[in-house]
């Protein structure tokens, strides 16, 4: 890897300062999102869903942990997988640190996923995860929120996701969403992002989008084809020069 431009510290300063005026406006216009964001109606559950947990069978409103906000993500893992999406993993593995967190902002998380519940339990202790995860298998709940689909859409690759109709051919697709609770308990759905959207849950994004090569994802056939499962990645030397080698797309 080699530097596309090379300056003294003063000129670096100068252009470094017109970078941070960008950032202070994006940090702006971030800030205006998030409160149209929150001043979006909420939709009243009045269908009732139930999930597989390792608790016995629970309603919507018994995963929110006695809290009033809750965060669902969409997890890739179908029947019959034998692993789950690894992208959604790479979101995943940033989940188990941030939960104290939410906690104390009234916030609880669980991530939902179509396979039953032992499937998913398998997966989860090979992962190391620790954060609450249930199973939608037998309910509409996937469907509803617009992450599975059926083998007629997968066949005719056209499906709703993201808004709008795609033409994708996966049973499975990733999202996150919002619910809340009122002082009746009543529960409501607030918000739900997909496709890029579900970078909010990507920390490890924000930090290569510091470094100098980035995601380094030009030229890839898959956006995302160099994550892998955390426990399937293989340490590799420095290729000479310094560079390393990024993963292969196998």
């Amino acid at each position: 890897m080699n530097p596309t431009t090379i300056t003294d510290r003063e000129q670096w300063l100068e252009q470094r300062l017109a970078l941070l005026e960008r950032e202070k406006e994006l940090g702006r216009l971030s800030d205006e999102l998030a409160e149209a964001r929150r001043a979006l109606p909420w939709v009243r559950m009045d269908k009732r869903y139930v999930f597989d947990t390792p608790e016995g069978p629970r309603a919507l409103a018994d995963l929110f942990d006695g809290r009033r906000q809750l965060l669902v993500q969409h997890f890739m893992l179908g029947p019959g997988w034998e692993q789950g999406c690894k992208s959604c993993s790479y979101m995943a593995d940033h989940t188990d640190g941030m939960l104290a967190h939410l906690a104390a902002r009234d916030v609880a998380f669980v991530a939902v996923s179509r396979a039953p519940l032992a499937e998913i339990e398998r997966f989860q202790q090979r992962m190391g995860w620790h954060f609450r995860w249930v199973s939608s298998h037998g309910s509409d709940f996937n469907r509803d929120f617009g992450v599975s689909f059926t083998p007629a859409e997968v066949a005719a690759q056209s499906m709703h996701y993201n808004f709008a109709q795609r033409p994708f051919a996966n049973d499975e697709m990733p999202g996150v969403s919002v619910f809340a609770k009122n002082d009746a308990g009543e529960v409501f759905h607030t918000y739900s992002t997909y496709g890029r959207g579900v970078e909010v849950m990507m920390g490890t994004y924000r930090l290569l989008d510091l470094t100098p090569r980035g995601r380094h994802e030009d030229g890839l056939d898959d956006t995302m084809g160099w994550v892998r499962h955390h426990d399937r990645y293989v340490d590799r030397p420095a290729a000479k020069g310094g560079a390393s080698c990024c993963g292969s797309r196998a």
